[in-house]
Order: structure tokens, then C-alpha cells, then sequence
């Protein structure tokens, strides 16, 4: 949703489809095998609702599945790992960027991976940060318990004097406010959602045959695997506004 916020801000006449797989995250604990499985029905139920363009709003299912959903549709599918990585490249001095992720983001190495082959004298950091993302979903935003444990989570990649952090995960921008004072407020926060957004509109600027294949009207449909309230509740955090959330099942796709 927070890739969805940004995409909608800085296109806002376009028609957005979402869908929110919320009755089978986190991804994050998920095999391989599976989130490619996953990412393979959600992109075909949003292909069958019109989509001429993907943004793989997940860093988990772009970390696995972005080479196959691009090898296997014939459409434009953007991810929030490139982007991401170009902003930090462009904004650390020292070399040194942090990564924090789920497990399966920061298992598949591809931040350092993609990071070393645009710059082999970059030193790369990675942190598995598994509990954010429910607490995330549990709307605990500003718990005690979650302070500490993201200053946890944060003390080795602060005690290796990295100056950018890359926020792995498009669920950690709802915890910006705590992370950048305890990763220390000279870092600089990599928030992927509004690198992938830019890169989209620069994209269509680029591109205007597929620019006007896009429908318009700036009418956005929020569609979910479960409706909760926990996501409700997250939904209007982070658009400012209710949001109808349309249940529908994408298992058989």
C-alpha cells in the first residue's frame, strides 16, 4: 500500500489496480518455490483486471519472482529493489549502505549483489528484520516493545558506520519515524516505494506508446485476499482516507 500511496501521488490520473495478498503474507517466511507460485496468481489476476503495466510492490516477491514474472509476461514489470538501489548509490559518500529486510529478501543477497556489480568498492550491510512486518500489520507503530527491538535490529549495521539505509521492505516506511532516529539521523533512508513510483513516471515520459495505453481517470480499486480489520486500519494510515477493500480469491489462477 505504501508503493500504491506513492504511485497514486505522483500519477494521479492514472487508473491504479491493487491487490493485497493479506490472507497469505508475510512472504518473508515463505520457500522460493512458493512466493514465485504466489506472485505468479497475483500477477495474472491483475493482468485479467486490465493491467498493462506491474510494479511488484514487495521486496520479498521481487527478490524471487521479478526475472520470472518478466520472462513470463508480456507486459512492463517494475520492482522496488532497483530503484531503491540507485537512490542509495546516488546518495552515499561513504560507500557503506545498510540493508534491512525480511528473511527471504535478505537471504536471496540480491541488494549486495545488484550493489557490487554497479559499484565493486561499495561495502554492503544486510539485517533480516522478521518481526517488523507483523508488527506492522498489528499496527503497533509506536509500541515500546517495537522501538527496542528495531534498535536491535539496527545496533550492527550503526556500529559499521554505514551513512545510507535501504528500507527493504515497502512495510518499513510506516516505521520511518522510529528507524531514522535510532539508525541515527545523519543516515540517509532509502524509502523504496517512492523510488519505484519515480521510476515508473520516468518511464512513461519515455514512453509515451504505453503511456496511452493507460486508462485514465485516476480511479484507484483496492482488491484483497482478506479483508481484516488490522488492514483497514493500515489502509486508512497510509492513504488518509477509508478505503473500500474488495475481497476476492486468486488460488486456481
Amino acid at each position: 500500500m505504501t508503493v500504491a500511496k506513492a504511485v497514486e501521488q505522483l500519477l494521479p490520473d492514472k487508473n491504479l489496480v491493487y491487490f493485497g495478498d493479506v490472507a497469505r503474507t508475510p512472504y518473508g517466511s515463505k520457500s522460493a518455490a512458493t512466493i514465485c507460485r504466489y506472485a505468479r496468481q497475483d500477477t495474472e489476476f491483475l493482468l485479467n483486471k486490465g493491467a498493462k503495466i506491474i510494479i511488484i510492490a514487495c521486496n520479498t516477491a521481487a527478490s524471487v519472482a521479478s526475472d520470472l514474472l518478466k520472462a513470463q509476461f508480456p507486459v512492463p514489470v517494475f520492482e522496488v529493489i532497483t530503484p531503491a538501489i540507485d537512490k542509495a548509490l546516488a546518495e552515499s559518500a561513504s560507500n557503506r549502505i545498510g540493508v534491512i529486510g525480511t528473511r527471504a529478501t535478505i537471504k536471496s543477497n540480491i541488494y549486495e549483489a545488484k550493489i557490487r556489480e554497479a559499484r565493486a568498492e561499495a561495502r554492503v550491510f544486510s539485517q533480516a528484520c522478521p518481526l517488523l512486518v507483523p508488527l506492522v500489520e498489528e499496527g503497533w507503530l509506536d509500541k515500546r516493545e517495537t522501538k527496542m527491538i528495531i534498535r536491535r535490529y539496527l545496533h550492527p549495521l550503526k556500529h559499521k558506520g554505514v551513512d545510507t539505509l535501504v528500507l527493504g521492505c515497502t512495510h518499513y516506511p510506516l516505521l520511518k519515524h522510529l528507524i531514522t532516529p535510532r539508525i541515527g539521523r545523519q543516515v540517509n533512508v532509502i524509502d523504496s516505494s517512492t523510488a519505484v513510483a519515480e521510476m515508473v513516471k520516468k518511464y512513461l515520459q519515455n514512453h509515451p506508446e504505453v503511456d496511452k495505453a493507460l486508462a485514465t481517470g485516476g480511479e484507484s480499486t483496492y482488491y484483497v485476499s482478506d479483508v481484516t480489520d488490522a488492514a483497514r486500519v493500515t489502509a486508512q494510515r497510509i492513504f488518509g482516507r477509508k478505503l473500500e477493500l474488495i475481497q476476492v480469491d486468486v488460488e486456481g489462477n
